[in-house]
């Protein structure tokens, strides 16, 4: 459990959401001990500009300029409601940013870092490479693309997730976006990655949770973009 508990700077994201209503202060709290925001976090560059796609309410793009105070963030969702009522967080925080983007759009980097937590299994698989492919193009050299989605297997932890999330989304309505999931493999999402020039690395974060969490971060190189010594002009 000591990895799922709020540190200090989850406690100070999670009270950026004292004011705002009971529906949405319940569900950030539970998207916090669901969500391994604790191992993503560090992912991150401690400073740069960090864009999250899908940002629902907030609260990971809270924790993120919350913990790194160097970095300047900026959340995007395509839910004009969740971005408002994560709206009076982001006021008290000078360097984040909450704003509602239309459905796959990617603002324009370059970005130190992209994330995608829990967005993609919403969109059919040649959707989601789609918006891979954009985000991928908006990472600085030097930068990287984080990926947090569930995994395949084992068999018992997707049934329990897709159980869960036919209830947020198909019955409470808790989430936007289709009601059909599509869960793409780890190795061929990393495929798409490395096709965008990225290098991969894949970590499964599900150790002692019951939902089937990994999550992909794909680099990319320094010097990409930049003319080589062959092809530099003097």
């Amino acid at each position: 459990m000591t990895g799922r508990r709020p540190d200090a700077a989850g406690r100070a994201a999670l009270a950026l959401y004292r004011d705002a209503p009971w529906r949405e202060r319940a569900h950030v709290h539970v998207r916090w001990w669901s969500a391994p925001f604790r191992r993503l976090e560090p992912l991150l560059p401690a400073t740069g500009a960090v864009l999250e796609i899908g940002c629902g309410h907030g609260l990971f793009s809270a924790y993120a300029a919350v913990a790194g105070p160097g970095r300047r963030v900026v959340g995007v969702d395509i839910d004009a409601d969740k971005i408002a009522a994560g709206a009076g967080a982001a006021a008290r925080v000078p360097h984040l940013d909450l704003t509602v983007a239309p459905d796959g759009a990617v603002p324009a980097g370059p970005w130190d870092a992209v994330v995608v937590v829990d967005v993609l299994y919403l969109l059919p698989a040649e959707a989601q490479r789609r918006l891979l492919t954009a985000a991928a193009a908006q990472v600085a050299p030097g930068g990287r693309l984080v990926v947090k989605e569930m995994g395949a297997s084992p068999a018992w932890k997707v049934r329990w997730n897709r159980w869960q999330e036919t209830l947020s989304v198909r019955v409470l309505r808790i989430t936007e976006g289709s009601t059909t999931f599509t869960f793409v493999p780890p190795d061929v999402m990393a495929g798409w990655l490395r096709e965008e020039g990225l290098a991969v690395t894949a970590t499964r974060l599900d150790a002692g949770r019951v939902h089937p969490h990994h999550v992909l971060v794909g680099e990319r190189a320094a010097g990409w973009g930049q003319p080589t010594s062959a092809t530099a002009t003097t």
